[in-house]
């Protein structure tokens, strides 16, 4: 006797759900979710007073864009059919409150114009509503004589940031600063203004996360210190519905959970919870972890990429903002 068990008799085990694994074309059949380039929006960041593109280094592959350069990664966007794109504006000169974000000629205002004389409506264009990337002190509001964000003169500067970026074009405005009453505030200013049309997409469950840390060379930060007083604290899950329903009393037309991947419970808690589209954003730090360990050998980036996209769209991402976007949109139209 060889002491390896009996074979076991003929038709056991019954049921098999390798079955449903066996080829490809099966694989296709019974999969559960999907990753279209409808569900995808691009981040872009544009930097004012570049010709060219200026290269991130702790996000490889990603730049800070030129007005030009932006032009044609909007007008690719568009023609692989991505669902969005969401854009970041870096100014040559920054102040205590932020004035070029209210400015009509700064330059996030001018990169929406330019992105929409591109695209037009081909393309959802999105707009970051927040201060950080235009305050000497980088955090998401303006300073109180204490040092602390004040969280309500905070969102007149919101209201006035809305209104602008819907006038230079932008379809959706994404506050992210998590002001309690952005939503609102935003809300109310836009519809004052004529813009009812113009949506919402609310930053509703935003972590104090560790995983933003390449975005600050990305949209060259100032911020000293950190914003644990009005983001929300990694421990905390509960908090995220309640700051979710809030934002959707306000007007919130969309929510998004960020970052995407260490926080996939809360997207599948949210989604789960409301009757709007739900987005997570995938950060920086999410991306550049991938990249250095492709870049290393240790794992199969193409692989680890689409998979880390479809386990958010798995927990109940109606739209993934990440960095890849436009190349896996270029896999998808190539399988």
């Amino acid at each position: 006797m060889s002491g390896f068990p009996a074979v076991p008799t003929r038709g056991f085990p019954a049921v098999r759900p390798r079955r449903l694994r066996v080829t490809p074309a099966v694989r296709r059949l019974v999969a559960e979710t999907s990753v279209e380039a409808r569900h995808l929006v691009l981040p872009a960041f544009v930097r004012e007073g570049v010709s060219e593109p200026v290269a991130i280094a702790s996000m490889p592959g990603v730049v800070q864009h030129s007005l030009d350069s932006l032009r044609k990664a909007a007008a690719e966007a568009a023609s692989l059919g991505l669902g969005g794109i969401m854009l970041f504006g870096i100014p040559l000169v920054k102040d205590a409150v932020g004035s070029a974000g209210t400015d009509p000629d700064g330059i996030l205002q001018q990169a929406l114009r330019a992105v929409r004389e591109e695209v037009g409506d081909d393309l959802v264009v999105m707009s970051d509503l927040c201060l950080d990337e235009f305050t000497d002190h980088g955090h998401c509001g303006v300073l109180a004589a204490d040092g602390s964000v004040d969280n309500d003169v905070t969102l007149v500067r919101y209201a006035e940031m809305a209104v602008v970026q819907a006038e230079a074009g932008a379809h959706v405005v994404g506050p992210s600063g998590m002001m309690d009453g952005q939503v609102g505030v935003i809300r109310s200013a836009l519809d004052s203004a004529g813009f009812t049309s113009t949506s919402v997409l609310a930053y509703s469950a935003k972590y104090a996360s560790a995983f933003y840390g390449p975005f600050r060379e990305a949209v060259d930060s100032s911020l000293r210190g950190d914003r644990k007083t009005y983001q929300q604290d990694p421990a905390n899950a509960r908090e995220s519905l309640r700051e979710v329903l809030l934002d959707l009393e306000e007007g919130a037309d969309m929510v998004m959970v960020k970052p995407a991947s260490a926080y996939l419970d809360i997207l599948r808690a949210v989604a789960d919870t409301v009757d709007v589209p739900v987005a997570a954003y995938q950060v920086s730090g999410e991306y550049s972890m991938v990249e250095a360990a492709a870049e290393r050998g240790w794992i199969d980036r193409d692989r680890t990429v689409l998979e880390t996209v479809t386990g958010i769209r798995r927990a109940g991402a109606d739209v993934v903002l990440t960095y890849w976007a436009a190349e896996v949109a270029g896999w998808l139209a190539r399988a």
